[in-house]
């Protein structure tokens, strides 16, 4: 009887994929031990290895975000400081004349 498609995690995928990349056991090995096609699991150990360099790009282009929004929330933060001391100058001082 035939099974339907299996769905497997990112997880896995990734478990698998760095098993193949370690080069300990065959291709056929690891397809029996995870009951995946070897096929697959050349697949994916390709997409692990073309991804490997944006995890950390990722990491970096993060941090950025971050700080450029940071930096967004403090601008306006100071323009509203602003504007509010230019009211209280306006409205508490003692005029001259």
């Amino acid at each position: 009887m035939k099974r339907g498609k299996r769905v497997h995690g990112a997880t896995f995928k990734g478990r698998v994929a760095l098993e193949a990349v370690k080069g300990l056991k065959t291709m056929a090995e690891l397809a029996s031990e995870y009951e995946v096609h070897p096929v697959q699991i050349a697949k994916w150990k390709k997409q692990l290895l073309e991804g490997v360099g944006d995890i950390f790009a990722r990491r970096r282009e993060r941090r950025e975000q971050d700080e450029a929004e940071l930096r967004a929330r403090l601008y306006q933060q100071i323009g509203r400081l602003q504007v509010e001391l230019d009211w209280l100058k306006k409205n508490n001082c003692p005029r001259k004349g």
